[in-house]
């Protein structure tokens, strides 16, 4: 059952008919499919379909009878779209594989019910507008004068250390050759107890999702959601068509390894998930690999979790396993680009194969291999054990606030949040100093939703200080 409130005057329908189809027969459709997915007609903001049935008195007189625009497009354009429910038939009428499925996804948006048929017509069901895929946090800070707490962005705070920015900037004399991976390569095969060959550095997580979108052929890929946008982001852009499987607040976001298609041979995870903070157990993570399937996990944050428990970075017994790992979030690297990425050498041969020639410069790869030696470790876990307090913290304030809500164990060094009047509460925030990242661009949330970044104990407490305020002011 879809959610009426979070779509409410956001639909649009696609519809198809054969000559001669009454208004009638449309609407009577149209209702039906809507009723049956729990939506109502007045979230209805337009009928669309191909431009040979502009003139088709059933399908104008359908868009007239709701009130609503017919939106029109040429053949060609819909027939470039990819829809779940092709037919030859109807290629060979319209000249696309699915007007219904078709015109309702032409706007960007995201399919909620497909194709449904009557005697002479079809409809289908899509959101007016699709979740904003390449919205990111830094998007909340990006106007800022400087005045802003960041609370969008996910790094770590006071980095990188002194230490690290010493070793990027003795490298700077080294700018006129070309870059050498190697001893970064073998630096984070030593870390993680690997062969070299099965390590491939990256310019951030971020390319290696594009590698893989490009590289390795999916058929069927699936992306478990709410999490990190750009995997699917770059799965699109590469030309696949993206199942989800959408975790619920009401579960605790929890992942179970039953809801992925069995055939998806393609299956892209966070843990801990970005945005929800949830630590999806190890065990339940390789239960979902399968002969042929490629199973991506994406550990940006793994290393905030003390101890790193449920990671799989390392493991070998894991068929068609790809661990991402950024060193952007811990060390305060985004402006670098370095991440890496772990898998079976068949793998990383095809995604090397994709990659750029010298794709990671050379500060970024002394960067790298000053984050695998022992000290860097253990300064990583001592952030990711005074993380932990200060999301303890954080949680214990924000559970005073009875407009507040927390779904899921957040184990992460963020916290997402159920908020009353959100998206008006972040304005306010803004206006009293904080940037606060918005949830409504992750599939699977609504405009309900906020992420905060985990920060220190002075931080957090002017932070509910201004939430107290930013509520106050919402107030009846």
């Amino acid at each position: 059952m879809i959610a009426v409130g979070e779509y409410a005057a956001q639909l649009v329908v696609g519809v198809g008919g054969r000559a001669g189809v009454s208004v009638a027969e449309v609407c009577a459709l149209v209702e039906e499919t809507l009723r049956g997915a729990g939506l109502v007609s007045g979230a209805v903001t337009a009928l669309a379909t191909v431009e040979a049935k502009a003139a088709e008195p059933g399908i104008a007189g359908a868009a007239e009878r709701f009130g609503v625009p017919l939106l029109t497009y040429p053949a060609e354009r819909l027939a470039a779209i990819a829809v779940p429910h092709p037919s030859d038939v109807a290629r060979d009428a319209a000249g696309t594989p699915s007007v219904a499925e078709a015109a309702a996804l032409a706007g960007g948006g995201e399919l909620l019910v497909p194709k449904r048929r009557s005697v002479a017509a079809t409809c289908a069901v899509a959101t007016a507008h699709g979740h904003d895929l390449r919205h990111h946090g830094d998007a909340e800070v990006v106007d800022a004068d400087g005045s802003l707490v960041d609370l969008a962005v996910n790094v770590r705070a006071h980095t990188p250390p002194d230490w690290l920015r010493q070793r990027v900037a003795a490298s700077l004399g080294d700018l006129a050759a070309y870059p050498d991976g190697r001893s970064a390569r073998a630096a984070v095969a030593d870390r993680h107890a690997l062969p070299v060959e099965r390590v491939l550095l990256t310019a951030g997580a971020a390319e290696a999702f594009v590698l893989i979108a490009r590289a390795l052929g999916a058929v069927r890929p699936v992306v478990v959601h709410p999490q990190f946008t750009e995997p699917e982001a770059a799965l699109r852009d590469a030309g696949h068509q993206v199942e989800r499987v959408v975790l619920r607040a009401s579960d605790g976001f929890r992942l179970d390894p039953a809801a992925v298609p069995e055939d998806a041979d393609l299956v892209i995870v966070g843990n801990p998930t970005n945005p929800t903070s949830v630590l999806h157990p190890a065990a339940a993570l390789a239960a979902l690999a399968r002969p042929g399937r490629i199973l991506v996990v994406d550990e940006a944050f793994m290393d905030a979790v003390p101890g790193e428990r449920e990671a799989l970075a390392g493991r070998m017994d894991v068929p068609g396993l790809v661990v991402l790992r950024s060193l952007t979030k811990t060390w305060g690297l985004a402006g670098l680009r370095i991440g890496y990425v772990l898998a079976e050498p068949e793998v990383i041969a095809k995604l090397a194969a994709a990659q750029p020639l010298w794709p990671v410069s050379t500060p970024a790869l002394v960067a790298a291999e000053a984050c695998m030696t022992a000290r860097a470790l253990e300064e990583a876990q001592a952030a990711a054990r005074q993380i932990a307090v200060d999301r303890a913290h954080l949680l214990a304030g924000l559970a005073e606030f009875e407009e507040i809500s927390v779904a899921g164990v957040a184990e992460g060094p963020f916290v997402l949040v159920r908020v009353r009047g959100a998206m008006d509460v972040r304005t306010r925030l803004r206006a009293l100093g904080f940037a606060v990242r918005r949830g409504d661009t992750f599939p699977g949330l609504d405009r309900s939703w906020l992420r905060m970044a985990v920060r220190d104990r002075a931080t957090t407490g002017r932070l509910l200080q201004a939430l107290d305020h930013a509520l106050a002011l919402g107030a009846p």
